[in-house]
């Protein structure tokens, strides 16, 4: 099959682009940065394009047209940006996607459409006026694809600029299945980690996500900042496992993913990001720690004062995966423990083969 994947050079862009050469499908990745997938730049059956996609020069109908199949990770998915320039997360999270599904549209081409499980928002449980039997039943935190409501925060939240995006290019795709038949599937990631999941220096990519900011924290001694004490929990799914499922979702057998909005994730793998913080400091004593440098202190920290005004979070999101055991048969197999362990050791090794220099901690 020929296989147009934009964003190929992401996080879950570069997993998935070196999974598709391995199954001899003819790739043609585009992205702006080559860092991440520059491992497979040597499969013969791999074209790829260093290529803006807001750039005028770009001919995103001949692309379309010339593919089987586009899979679209095009996204800005970095909390730290919502803040700091949500106009442009918009622009690129909705309106320069739409452009991409709508050449899908005109060309007849099927589109796998990467979303997000920032859709769902917030729980019941964390409504101020909420009053449930038992808050803490996961029931109230488990978030099913067809049936679950999206409770997000008020406007003068604009975190929640990047889950709108997504939830209303979700919509149109809908409303084009609807209208005209379109084929699309929608996968929303719950929280994937794994090698490569960001560059850990600040300035490549604003805040880094949760784990790569305490993985930053670990290797150069600087805090573990908890944003509000972090009380949040998330379900977190090894990237591994994430792109047998997505592998699986482009096999597509019988058609069965065919105008599906599909989770991918690992209910199993919940963790408050305070009890992440204490197990990665507990794995990297134990396997990867220079007894000559101590271990960071955790330190809580306001989300305001770590991400600035107008910031807002879930408070817990946990997959209903029904649908993907369902249809393709996948179960998530990586614990929390081997995954974080796994990546971890990813990132140690990296950094000691940069020879940066390691910095003591902290008290």
């Amino acid at each position: 099959m020929k296989i147009l994947v934009l964003g190929a050079g992401g996080f879950i862009g570069c997993h998935l682009t070196h999974r598709l050469l391995q199954e001899r499908h003819a790739v043609t990745a585009v992205d702006l940065d080559m860092d991440k997938v520059a491992d497979s730049l040597n499969y013969p059956n791999l074209s790829f394009l260093q290529q803006d996609i807001r750039s005028a020069e770009w001919d995103l109908d001949k692309r379309v047209r010339d593919a089987d199949l586009v899979i679209d990770l095009i996204a800005y998915a970095n909390p730290g940006l919502y803040l700091i320039m949500p106009l442009e997360v918009f622009r690129l999270n909705f309106t320069e996607n739409l452009k991409i599904a709508e050449a899908c549209v005109r060309h007849g081409k099927r589109l796998i459409q990467f979303s997000t499980c920032e859709v769902y928002g917030r729980t019941a449980s964390s409504l101020k006026n909420a009053r449930l039997a038992d808050p803490e039943d996961p029931i109230h935190a488990t978030f099913s694809e067809d049936t679950s409501e999206f409770i997000l925060g008020p406007v003068s939240k604009h975190r929640w600029i990047y889950s709108c995006a997504k939830q209303l290019l979700e919509r149109v795709l809908h409303a084009y299945g609807l209208e005209m038949g379109f084929n699309y599937t929608i996968i929303r990631p719950f929280n994937f980690i794994g090698p490569k999941i960001d560059f850990l220096l600040h300035e490549r990519e604003g805040i880094p996500r949760v784990f790569s900011f305490f993985m930053d924290a670990l290797l150069h001694g600087t805090q573990m900042k908890l944003v509000d004490g972090g009380t949040n929990r998330r379900c977190y799914t090894y990237i591994e496992d994430a792109i047998e499922c997505t592998n699986r979702i482009v096999e597509n057998p019988g058609g069965v993913c065919d105008r599906q909005i599909l989770n991918i994730g690992s209910p199993q793998n919940e963790i408050s990001i305070c009890r992440m913080a204490e197990l990665m400091r507990e794995i990297y004593a134990e396997k990867f720690r220079d007894p000559a440098v101590r271990l960071p202190e955790i330190v809580s920290v306001t989300g305001e004062e770590f991400y600035g005004k107008g910031y807002d979070d879930s408070n817990r999101r946990i997959p209903d995966i029904t649908k993907v055991r369902t249809l393709l048969h996948w179960e998530p197999r990586t614990g929390i423990r081997e995954l974080l362990e796994t990546t971890m050791r990813y990132y140690v090794s990296e950094y000691r083969r940069s020879g940066a220099p390691r910095v003591p901690a902290t008290a």
